[in-house]
């Protein structure tokens, strides 16, 4: 029998099949991936930095390049810690030229190229597979790498570093996720619980939502400079107990969106409380490079924790480092790393295992990474360029962390804590009770109302605190330090003239 189709248009409301005639509708209700079958823990996750907010920013951006009727002719993206989007940073020599050598080793042929990043491009490729670094990498990440990234840590603690306890990763965060994922029990009616900071960078409570583990939150102590309480934390831990099975604690350090650096007698007071609760320690140190304010230091859990000596140098603990944040700022390149000590070699195997089911990280990550932990030295040709890029960045970063916070404590209403490290602030708001209850009426976070209010009015793009978590009845925003000096004291006096509108406003 000859068979005969006939293909219906592609609009047609119409598909005929052997059963019959189902109608487009119809046929829509037989998708297997729906809001009401897709997995509930995803629909928990939430990431503010990235937020609704973020979202009308851009559309904003879109209808300020035609005709319009806002009162400010742009966007000032004040909302991520990227540095080279901020307009305000460009590219370090040394780390790009280190990239595009490997990339394309054609070009060390130039003059054009100092000979000290030949010497390490050469050294780089001769370890990857056909000498390119478009092959796959070990699991772990490049050896000559990690290897160099034990050296950095070394030199930094002042002790040992094994660099087969490195793990080059898609960025802080991937790292990040894996350790967490080492911890959880898969137990739905008592699940993991993992001590998190609030403030807090909304990777974590994402996370956590994701894997469906108790997100165990401690309050920074603001009044204190954002520091850790060990009877907050004593408090918090208690009250999970009947929750969750406590098994992890992360700290920030430096503090994001916080800004603060931890002193040394608080870092030590933490490792006793993890020591005491047998919590592995997951110390996010990525602005480890970012301390502005005098007389602050950034002090490793590493080093505190072997300074201290037995029993705390034998304790667990995963420490992250990242391309993205720093000074050097890049971002997108996706480069970072973790190193784990004390591991059972038990655990080990899987963790190896688990890592390698992802083959490995990007290869142009690790290069940036094995740049950034390993610049130049005195004496070598490329050594006075890096020398004078860096401290033009730090210098600014500097200026910056301290011009923000005078000016935000100028604002009536407005209260801000000292910047000491990271690339953020994250200055307190007093919000009139009328704005309060509007914004609940509307279903909106307080802070969250008012900071729609100042992208709609004056084009400042901030993170209301809530996305960050916030103790209750306090209300905060949080703002890079990133745009430039004089973009940064415009953006201070359009919201001076702002918040004091909303207060008149709202009273």
């Amino acid at each position: 029998m000859l068979a005969i189709r006939c293909r219906l248009p592609i609009n047609s409301s119409r598909i005929v099949s052997a059963a019959g005639v189902i109608t487009r509708k119809e046929q829509k209700r037989h998708a297997s991936l729906t809001m009401e079958t897709l997995n509930p823990l995803v629909k928990e996750v939430e990431y503010a930095v990235r937020g609704p907010i973020v979202i009308r920013a851009g559309e904003i951006e879109k209808k300020l390049k035609g005709s319009h009727n806002f009162p400010f002719d742009r966007v000032i993206r004040a909302n991520i810690g990227d540095c080279h989007a901020s307009g305000n940073q460009v590219p370090i020599t040394y780390i790009r030229q280190f990239v595009a050598g490997c990339t394309y080793p054609e070009l060390m042929k130039s003059s054009n190229f100092p000979s000290d990043i030949k010497s390490r491009v050469e050294r780089l490729l001769s370890v990857c597979g056909g000498k390119s670094l478009g092959a796959y990498t070990e699991s772990q990440g490049i050896i000559t790498i990690r290897e160099d990234i034990a050296a950095y840590i070394q030199q930094r603690d002042g002790y040992p570093s094994d660099p087969n306890n490195i793990y080059l990763c898609n960025g802080a965060s991937d790292g990040i996720k894996t350790i967490i994922k080492l911890l959880m029990n898969n137990n739905l009616e008592k699940p993991s619980g993992i001590m998190i900071p609030v403030p807090q960078y909304p990777l974590y409570s994402a996370t956590l939502s994701e894997y469906g583990a108790y997100q165990i939150e401690y309050y920074l102590d603001e009044g204190n400079n954002w520091a850790l309480n060990i009877d907050e934390l004593e408090r918090a831990l208690n009250q999970s107990k009947d929750r969750c099975v406590p098994r992890g604690m992360v700290i920030i350090n430096p503090g994001n969106p916080t800004g603060q650096v931890l002193s040394r007698d608080n870092i030590e007071n933490v490792i006793r409380f993890a020591h005491k609760h047998q919590l592995f320690v997951v110390a996010d140190e990525v602005y480890q490079e970012n301390v502005h304010l005098p007389g602050s230091k950034f002090f490793s859990f590493k080093k505190t924790l072997m300074d201290l000596g037995a029993p705390y140098n034998q304790m667990e603990m995963a420490s992250f480092h990242s391309a993205s944040k720093g000074w050097h700022g890049e971002c997108g390149s996706r480069g970072g790393y973790y190193e784990l000590i004390n591991i059972d070699k038990d655990v080990r195997v899987q963790v190896n295992k688990l890592i390698s089911a992802c083959l490995c990280s990007t290869a142009w990550g690790q290069a940036v990474m094995a740049a950034i932990i390993n610049p130049p030295k005195e004496g070598e040709p490329s050594y006075e360029l890096y020398k004078q890029e860096r401290s033009a960045v730090v210098n600014r970063l500097r200026e910056k962390a301290e011009l923000v916070g005078r000016l935000f404590n100028s604002v009536e209403g407005v209260q801000c804590n000292p910047v000491m490290g990271a690339m953020y602030a994250f200055p307190r708001i007093e919000l009139p009770k009328k704005a309060i209850e509007h914004a609940k009426s509307k279903n909106m976070a307080p802070d969250a109302f008012y900071c729609f209010q100042l992208l709609e009015k004056t084009g400042i793009c901030v993170v209301p605190g809530s996305g960050f978590k916030q103790s209750p009845g306090t209300h905060h925003f949080r703002t890079t330090i990133l745009p430039p000096v004089d973009q940064m004291k415009d953006m201070v006096e359009k919201f001076r003239t702002f918040h004091l509108s909303f207060l008149r406003e709202w009273k």
